[in-house]
């Protein structure tokens, strides 16, 4: 999927918003589909929302409407069955640092910069600030959320808001290549790992560990759980059913 709006900064226009999310449940449910990769067009990976959308205080309807949207689309992301990156070559500021930070995995040029600059123009960056919060640590998440600077690619990556930092002409590549690994596993347990590990981390530590290990009991009955138990013993490839 790529933000192709560059003259706007990729800004997350309601009918941005509504592109990404159709794009994002366009074959969802397709055993071909194995990862997503959101990418953009141009220097600024995304600006966030359209400024322009939310510059009347009358309009409530509608700014409800875009926020509305934008959380769906970022709890989507999570919720989809396969992993989705972030492949980021340039500026990701505001929701489009949200956007970054709701992705499974996140991959960086080392160009690229992250900031939650809303606090500067009077709207604090709230609904970025969930998944900012629950991708960094408190103090730099706030840090962001209070001063609006931003962290260059080394930090975001030292911080845990992104998963890898390589030179711009090795973006694509790297990108791929995560791709490619994710490719080779089995689609039904990729998805049952996926939903249990956001299922789990807003548990406590025993209700954690007691779900995820009646899932791991669930993912013995699957049929590629066993598939890839035999082809370890038999020394062999495993043929994944999905």
């Amino acid at each position: 999927i790529v933000l192709n709006n560059p003259r706007k900064r990729n800004a997350l226009s309601l009918s941005m918003l509504q592109s990404l999310r159709e794009d994002l449940l366009h074959d969802a449910k397709s055993k071909d589909l194995r990862v997503i990769i959101i990418s953009a067009e141009g220097p600024v990976f995304c600006s966030g929302h359209d400024l322009k959308e939310l510059s009347s205080e009358d309009d409530v309807k509608h700014h409800s409407q875009v926020f509305e949207i934008c959380a769906e689309v970022m709890t989507l992301i999570q919720k989809l069955p396969v992993p989705v990156i972030a492949k980021v070559n340039g500026l990701a500021t505001a929701a489009g640092c949200q956007l970054v930070a709701s992705c499974d995995i996140a991959v960086a040029s080392e160009k690229s910069q992250f900031a939650t600059p809303g606090v500067n123009i009077g709207l604090f960056c709230s609904t970025p600030a969930v998944a900012l919060g629950r991708s960094l640590p408190r103090k730099v998440a706030l840090e962001m959320l209070f001063t609006g600077e931003p962290l260059s690619a080394q930090e975001a990556l030292m911080h845990g808001l992104v998963s890898k930092v390589v030179p711009e002409d090795k973006l694509e590549e790297e990108t791929m290549k995560i791709s490619h690994k994710i490719c080779e596993s089995s689609k039904s347990i990729l998805a049952l790992g996926k939903a249990t590990f956001y299922r789990q981390m807003s548990q406590d530590l025993d209700t954690a560990y007691r779900m995820t290990t009646q899932v791991m009991v669930d993912n013995l009955t699957l049929r590629d759980g066993q598939e890839g138990i035999e082809a370890f013993i038999q020394k062999r490839k495993p043929v994944w059913s999905h």
